[in-house]
């Protein structure tokens, strides 16, 4: 485990367990439980199965082997992003619990610390798997195309990656195109009037 101790457990693979698990001096402990416990209170409602206790800079976990293996894999987990002194809000950790509990079980240190752009004290970052792919996607290719439900960032993250591409003097001017189609309806189809 990465810059996360664990302590001693007891108990099978499939009953209760107890582990501790110490964060590193390295990891801001404040940043890690969260405003008034926020981080915490939000692992807690991810993990009902499990009780959470901290104390100093130990932390220990009390339920289900499966369930706490996981939930110390979060701890990993968010230690690795508040290292990098990114900040954990209660969305970031129910991501970051998504991203664990999916099949795909991508890190989501690796997804929510992968900064494009820094302006003005805000950064924008994928908050998604499917985000970071589509991200990397354009770092890869000359062109891409997004196709996917509106509201899911991908105009957003596209003019991010050209804004930084135009700050790194990689591109000389961004054009900003859109299909000329009406909402509700259908691009593909034929008029029949």
């Amino acid at each position: 485990m990465t810059g996360v101790n664990r302590g001693g457990g007891s108990g099978s693979s499939s009953g209760p367990v107890t582990h501790q698990v110490t964060v590193p001096d390295d990891v801001d402990m404040r940043a890690l439980v969260g405003p008034r416990d926020e981080v915490v209170r939000t692992i807690e409602r991810g993990f009902p199965r499990v009780d959470v206790h901290v104390r100093g800079s130990v932390i220990t976990l009390d339920g289900p082997a499966d369930e706490v293996s996981l939930a110390e894999r979060l701890l990993e987990e968010l230690a690795q992003i508040a290292r990098s002194a990114q900040p954990l809000s209660a969305d970031a950790v129910e991501r970051a619990i998504g991203m664990l509990r999916s099949p795909a079980a991508t890190s989501p240190s690796s997804v929510l610390t992968m900064n494009i752009l820094s302006t003005r004290g805000r950064t924008i970052r994928p908050k998604t798997v499917g985000q970071k792919e589509y991200v990397e996607a354009i770092d890869r290719n000359t062109i891409t195309f997004g196709i996917g439900p509106a509201g899911t960032g991908k105009t957003y993250l596209a003019m991010a990656k050209a804004v930084q591409a135009l700050q790194a003097k990689q591109v000389s001017r961004i054009l900003l195109t859109r299909p000329a189609v009406e909402a509700g309806s259908d691009s593909g189809s034929s008029p029949d009037r």
